[in-house]
């Protein structure tokens, strides 16, 4: 759920600042290689920053979305021109400075692999500093004509073929009428109509709807109305109604609008995760392939990937190398015995240090697979990683983070800035033999190569899914040399033979890789030990070679057993990389997501294909109510939107709802307000991810939007919708009303509504007595207030035989209620508590706690006791014969021990050590204890209501008894003539 976290989120972000010299427009020189044309061009950036366009010597002007600016490069980064008739027409020579320095690239792209360039050069220096603006661009919407010439008339606004509009009268206020009369919206009037009236309705409206019921009231406690009156001092312009405390439709419809009212509370898109656990602890957004830029088997390799990838925030790219044929012998990136075109080594290495750290300061994997079979060209690979990474490069593991088992890894926080190499480790020194082997091998062949002891395979499978068989299609990885070796520290690959072995060794700095099929086995058949796998080691799952295609797994799978480095098809943008792009799109979109705690401690197991609550987790039940939709497509089509739960097994359904088509083509304001869907059960909200997804009828996508559904805030919200490329649509949206609720049985629901809102429930209770006593009282009240008696009841005799007829018939309904009172005793949950039942299990409780602390007690005396046999020090000997067995006297000790200058350093580390074994076995004390205790609290729980059901039914008994025996009161039989 939405909590508050530090930093600097999206609604604090100041509006982009244009400086002055781009407002008025600088001189520049735009230049493109491919036409060889030099065209002098003043460059200008529109004051709010929405746009660039740039005025050539004919007067004619083009323009450019910024939000389509992928990246802006300066400096060495840049691209220059090579040919020389260009550097004569750009009077290159004449230029003072450098001409890097002079240089502006900018890099637009409608996905990652169509990327397109702009270059500028500068007159000036300064003028080539151009910043990324990041903004919506507005636009007019196109639509049928008769309803834009019909909005433009309401607005004043010249309507006719050939007339235009000033920029200086199209305000920003202007065309959020003219977006009004083009949309209406009937169904916000009359949400306004029901929420918008009484004393405080703003401050009601946002508490009861708006509010996440999933927050502490405590932490986070409902809106004050003077906190609503200065929320709304934004948005009602009409001071008079503002004091009175009346909101206007305008303004509620604003309110609802705005940022402040968005779906995704603005922290989340910040970096609101610790990023200070081991980096197995992460989910981390990686690249399978990255050179490619479509099918794996024919195609262009490309440099520019690299760059596209990272600034996408992907924090692990893939490197499949081999030995160059050329006469420089300079190694090249390309997918081995394919027709896939070939990159040079070195421009990718140059690409990366360029793009790694421009997105997110996290720290940034490279999977080599090392086909380099030459001595001389892997020193080259490990000369050009040293050089062009430099300090970046992470060689030495961290002084805290020795390669020896049992130590974790270290944290994202801790290799902020770092670039870490998965590499072949060949732990044994490279001898003649090796060296004359290595280079007798023919290029991108490998005959049988000797095998480093750290092998990474996947079975008889390789990176592709291809089995290894023969001398040419074999493509195992070469020798890694001593100079690659030497790099790989954290993230070095081996063979996996069992999840037995791998924890028996625990070598964390160990991980493996698995094809998809093999990583899908694993997951179903040893679901509990690959999550426990995860908490330690680093895993990498990858697309099977049959995927020729270049499309994706779903990974979601993976995501659920905690795998960290699931590798996808960046070039693909499927379902399953969009479910990957919003994934990562949250926590600063820094390509690293902690994972849930009970996936992280090592004292929870958890297994994905669970269908009941997870240990700690709140499920949570969701209801989405589709209500209507806002200039989905300018096309005059029916459309439609589906809902879609995205999760563990339990938790996903695909196309749960699905929406009628909406009627007389109506794509611009549709109306649905359907039923709601209902998703009772979420089991872990933590990875489910709700989709909305608009097409038009027939099928066509129009755009989705993918929330997590434990930042998704309840109430009434616009989704802005997206493309498959997760690109702002800026217009289309869907406007819904959703509740999102902790998850409670069917059989507590009673006991949790009365629990969350007592009072409304004592209500019910009045309420209900006072329907009883009318129904029992309803005579004696006629009796007393009109003092009239009902007259006598004569029967007939049937027959001459018969003598006795009844005269009056009367009810004594007092005898009744005096006889409830004294026979039925009202049932509290005091008199429950006293039930020997109760008592019982509340003694039993009380000795199974007693005994946990008990034998943490003993481990704690055992473990000093351990101490004490293993080193002979007065130290231990004096805290032993003291009988310090708490752990608050024995942390008192020790640290009071370590203050005072013991200057013996094997001492000092056993006293760590301790420490440390002492501080872990309390923690695992106050979670055992903690988790007892909450079971415990959940067993008297579930006592007391059946305590209090059977009382119930007695009561009932004894009441249908007593109205049965008439109350006890026989009425007089008179006899008759």
């Amino acid at each position: 759920m939405a909590s508050a976290q530090p930093g600097v989120h999206a609604l604090k972000l100041q509006p982009p600042s244009v400086s002055q010299t781009l407002r008025n427009g600088s001189n520049f020189i735009k230049w493109d290689e491919d036409l060889s044309t030099v065209t002098p061009v003043i460059l200008h950036v529109d004051p709010h920053g929405f746009y660039l366009y740039w005025t050539d010597q004919n007067k004619e002007t083009e323009l450019l979305d910024l939000t389509l600016v992928k990246d802006v490069r300066t400096g060495r980064s840049t691209k220059t021109p090579k040919e020389a008739k260009l550097r004569e027409l750009m009077e290159v020579g004449n230029l003072v400075g450098r001409l890097e320095n002079r240089m502006v690239t900018v890099v637009t792209a409608s996905d990652l692999v169509n990327v397109n360039q702009l270059n500028f050069i500068a007159s000036q220096e300064e003028e080539a500093k151009v910043r990324k603006y990041h903004s919506h661009f507005v636009r007019l919407f196109s639509s049928d004509r008769k309803r834009v010439e019909t909005a433009l008339e309401n607005c004043r606004l010249p309507y006719g073929r050939g007339d235009s509009i000033k920029l200086e009268d199209f305000t920003l206020e202007v065309y959020r009428s003219f977006l009004d009369f083009l949309c209406p919206r009937p169904e916000l009037s009359n949400i306004f109509k029901l929420h918008g009236a009484g004393s405080n309705p703003m401050t009601e409206f946002i508490n009861n709807k708006q509010r996440d019921p999933r927050l502490n009231e405590i932490l986070y406690p409902p809106l004050r109305p003077a906190q609503t009156h200065s929320l709304m001092e934004r948005y009602q312009n009409d001071q008079t109604q503002l004091k009175q405390g009346v909101i206007s439709l305008q303004a509620f419809s604003s309110y609802i609008s705005s940022d402040e009212n968005g779906i995704i509370p603005p922290e989340k898109l910040d970096q609101s995760e610790d990023m200070s656990f081991p980096l197995s602890h992460y989910i981390i957004n990686s690249s399978h392939n990255t050179y490619l830029t479509a099918g794996q088997l024919a195609g262009s390799s490309s440099v520019e990937m690299y760059r596209q990838v990272l600034l996408a925030g992907c924090r692990c790219v893939e490197l499949d190398v081999w030995k160059g044929r050329t006469a420089e012998e300079e190694p090249v990136i390309t997918h081995g015995f394919t027709m896939t075109s070939e990159i040079p080594f070195k421009e990718v290495i140059e690409a990366i240090a360029e793009c790694a750290f421009k997105t997110s300061p996290f720290p940034v994997i490279l999977s080599f697979e090392n086909h380099v079979d030459s001595l001389k060209q892997q020193a080259k690979m490990a000369e050009y990683c040293q050089s062009i990474f430099g300090e970046a490069l992470l060689i030495d593991p961290l002084e805290k983070y020795p390669l020896e088992a049992g130590v974790p890894l270290p944290s994202p926080q801790e290799l902020m800035g770092k670039i870490l190499i998965k590499n072949k480790k060949s732990h044994k020194p490279s001898n003649n033999t090796d060296t004359k082997r290595l280079a007798d091998q023919p290029a991108n062949q490998s005959n049988e190569p000797m095998e480093a002891e750290s092998e990474e395979d996947d079975d008889d499978e390789d990176d592709d899914g291809k089995k290894v068989s023969g001398d040419i299609t074999q493509k195992r990885e070469a020798v890694a040399t001593e100079e690659m070796s030497t790099l790989v520290n954290y993230v070095q690959p081996t063979k996996f033979n069992s999840f037995e072995a791998s924890k028996k060794a625990a070598r964390c700095y160990h991980m493996s890789s698995f094809v998809e099929t093999k990583a899908l086995e694993h997951l179903t058949k040893s679901p509990v030990e690959f999550v426990e796998y995860n908490k330690s080691q680093l895993s990498r799952i990858y697309p099977k070679g049959t995927r020729v295609d270049s499309s994706n797994f779903m990974p979601q799978l993976f995501w659920n057993a905690g795998c960290q480095l699931v590798a996808l098809n960046y070039q693909t943008i499927d379902l399953s990389m969009q479910l990957n792009l919003f994934m990562f799109e949250y926590n600063g979109r820094s390509g690293y997501r902690l994972k849930p705690e009970f996936m992280r401690r090592p004292d929870k197991h958890f297994d994905p294909f669970t269908e009941n609550t997870v240990d700690g987790i709140v499920a949570n039940t969701l209801s989405v109510k589709v209500i209507s939709g806002q200039f989905l497509t300018e096309r005059r089509v029916g459309v439609y939107v589906e809902v879609d739960m995205f999760g563990l097994p339990a938790d996903t359904r695909r196309k749960a709802l699905k929406t009628k088509t909406s009627q007389n083509n109506n794509a611009i304001n549709p109306v649905w307000d359907e039923e709601p869907i209902v998703f009772k059960k979420v089991i872990l909200p933590t990875l489910a991810s709700l989709r909305i997804a608009a097409f038009e009828e027939g099928g066509k996508f129009i755009g989705h939007r993918i929330i997590p559904v434990s930042a998704i805030r309840p109430g009434y919200r616009y989704i802005s919708l997206r493309n498959e490329k997760n690109q702002s649509l800026i217009l289309p949206a869907v406007f819904v009303y959703i509740e999102v609720k902790d998850y409670v049985p069917d059989t507590f629901a009673d006991v949790i509504e009365a629990l969350s809102n007592p009072i409304r429930y004592v209500n019910l209770l009045e309420q209900r007595s006072k329907q009883l006593a009318a129904l029992t009282l309803e005579d004696v009240e006629e009796d007393t207030q009109t003092e009239v008696r009902p007259p006598a009841v004569f029967i007939p005799a049937p027959g001459p035989a018969e003598k006795y007829t009844r005269e009056r018939i009367s009810f004594n309904n007092n005898a009744v209620l005096s006889l409830v009172v004294t026979d039925v005793q009202v049932c509290t949950i005091e008199s429950l508590q006293q039930s020997k039942v109760y008592q019982k299990e509340q003694r039993r409780q009380f000795k199974e706690l007693k005994e946990l602390v008990r034998r943490h007690q003993k481990k704690t005396s055992e473990l000093l006791r351990e101490f004490n046999n293993k080193h002979k020090k007065n130290v231990f000997c004096v805290l032993y014969n003291a009988h310090l067995y708490s752990f608050s006297n024995v942390y008192t000790f020790i640290r009071a021990s370590c203050s005072d200058g013991e200057k013996d350093e094997r001492l000092q580390q056993l006293r760590d050590e301790q420490e440390q074994q002492l501080l872990a076995l309390r923690q695992e004390q106050y979670y055992s204890q903690k988790y007892l205790q909450r079971e415990h609290i959940k067993t008297l729980t579930e006592r007391l209501s059946s305590l209090a059901e059977e009382s119930h039914n007695s009561q009932m008994k004894k009441l249908k008894d007593i109205c049965d025996k008439g109350g006890g009161y026989n009425p007089p039989i008179i006899k008759t003539a």
